[in-house]
């Protein structure tokens, strides 16, 4: 594939030169990129290493407010040693001006970034802001560098092992996609925008649905992966893009917290955003790391108007006392926080677990979602039977003297307790799911609800914001 950069007759430069006539480190055009306008800058040149000096500053913070103006996403090619030192506090002002503006646009065009060389000091803190960044492997990024490291802890380290494209790809959740060079990072980028709308304002474009691949297409495949045993791992992924148009699925921030997927699809053409616990990961239960990913991610497609699919496979909440102390409950209501804030279509899917706090808080119908069923397998309830018999029953099995005899007790009555309170059906009967659906009908129940609820729109409530938990 062909990066279509930009057509025949150019973009408009918005490019200032440094004072001294000397070239400017970044560059800044309105140029469309895969046939979609885009403000698009460079910050990797100059006589200091891409660093960000006032005229820097002053060509970044007007790019951004024309993007704004405009209503287009925002793309930067980043290679950058920070705020130029050459110039003083007032690179300093030069960088809190782009912030500011870059925070601006946060959730009214998409920001995108590709990262091809370093990206270090307050310009990395840059990167956080982003809807996205694509880093290349030999691309690093860090607040505080090897040295500042090493004199206050002690702990020498370079500069890939601290800030690298691995790191970020899979320990801090920076990078949403690693590419191979820049080349295929700016076709990861135009990969990422042709799911988004320009802006807030606007609906993603649609795709014409392929006649090979039809809405009511049965999903075999999806149907067969997802074991019977409860305990049984698969993977997610596999159901996922056998329910989502063909060649759709586009995972982003795959290896970090990977116990939870997030990503971008189609169904009948249409874009979608798709949360799913991985049962092939730490069972698919919920940690910190997977609480804060998905919440983002709901609060990313909520802003851009993308319809929000869950498809819910979890035990439940990791326990451990690491995770309460750094803050397990903070954390764990971001995606609570999240899904409720949301205005956009949501359809939730209990694939087969979905027990206690974790069930509620991946999309249940107690947070307002729109539509949701369940396959006839799915468990919902408090807590799985073997946890439960022994809390409601423990005494009783523990006056069992004979092994045998107690452990064919406890089987019965964990027998019991699925058929009472583990079974579809009876959330079904409380209103807690629409329906039971066939596995194979998925696609075509799930493209049937988007449709219903596809020009969904809701008022916010009235108030300035409101204050996320972390």
């Amino acid at each position: 594939m062909t990066l279509s950069l930009e057509p025949a007759g150019g973009g408009l430069s918005l490019g200032l030169p440094v004072a001294g006539g000397a070239s400017a480190a970044v560059t800044a055009t309105l140029r469309p990129l895969e046939g979609r306008d885009v403000a698009l800058f460079r910050l990797d040149g100059g006589k200091h290493r891409g660093a960000i000096g006032p005229p820097e500053g002053v060509a970044l913070e007007r790019l951004v407010t024309l993007a704004l103006e405009l209503g287009v996403p925002i793309v930067g090619v980043l290679a950058t040693s920070g705020a130029d030192i050459h110039e003083g506090v007032a690179s300093l002002h030069a960088w809190g001006r782009v912030a500011r503006q870059v925070s601006r646009a946060s959730g009214v065009v998409p920001i995108v970034f590709a990262v091809i060389g370093p990206c270090t000091s307050g310009p990395a803190l840059m990167l956080g802001l982003a809807d996205h960044v694509v880093m290349t492997p030999d691309a690093f990024a860090y607040v505080s560098g090897p040295e500042a490291v090493a004199e206050f802890t002690g702990v020498a380290i370079d500069r890939i092992a601290l800030g690298g494209a691995a790191v970020h790809d899979s320990r801090t959740g920076v990078a949403s996609l690693v590419a191979a060079d820049e080349e295929d990072a700016l076709l990861a980028v135009a990969d990422l925008l042709s799911y988004l709308p320009a802006n807030h304002v606007e609906d993603p474009a649609s795709v014409p649905l392929s006649v090979d691949d039809p809405l009511d297409r049965p999903c075999r495949r999806a149907a067969a992966v997802v074991p019977d045993v409860a305990r049984a791992s698969y993977d997610v992924r596999t159901v996922l893009a056998d329910v989502l148009d063909e060649g759709s699925l586009l995972e982003v921030r795959a290896r970090y917290a990977s116990n939870m997927v997030t990503a971008y699809g189609r169904l009948g053409g249409r874009p979608v955003g798709v949360i799913a616990n991985q049962p092939q990961v730490r069972a698919g239960t919920l940690d910190i790391e997977a609480s804060r990913k998905a919440a983002r991610f709901v609060q990313h497609c909520d802003a851009f108007n993308l319809a929000v699919l869950t498809f819910v496979d979890t035990p439940g909440f990791e326990p451990g006392k690491d995770l309460e102390w750094r803050g397990m409950i903070r954390h764990g209501a971001e995606l609570v926080h999240a899904y409720a804030a949301a205005t956009v279509p949501r359809i939730c899917l209990v694939l087969r677990k979905a027990y206690g706090g974790a069930y509620i808080v991946m999309d249940s119908r107690e947070l307002g979602n729109d539509a949701c069923f369940a396959w006839p397998g799915a468990e919902i309830a408090v807590m799985g039977s073997k946890g439960a018999v022994q809390i409601l029953f423990g005494k009783r099995l523990a006056a069992i003297g004979d092994a045998e005899l107690r452990q064919k007790e406890r089987a019965i009555l964990e027998a019991e307790y699925d058929a009472r309170f583990c079974s579809p059906v009876e959330a079904a009967e409380r209103g807690l799911v629409d329906d039971v659906i066939d596995p194979q009908d998925t696609r075509r129940v799930l493209g049937a609800a988007l449709a219903v609820h596809a020009r969904k729109r809701e008022t916010a409530v009235a108030r300035k914001h409101s204050i996320s938990p972390c």
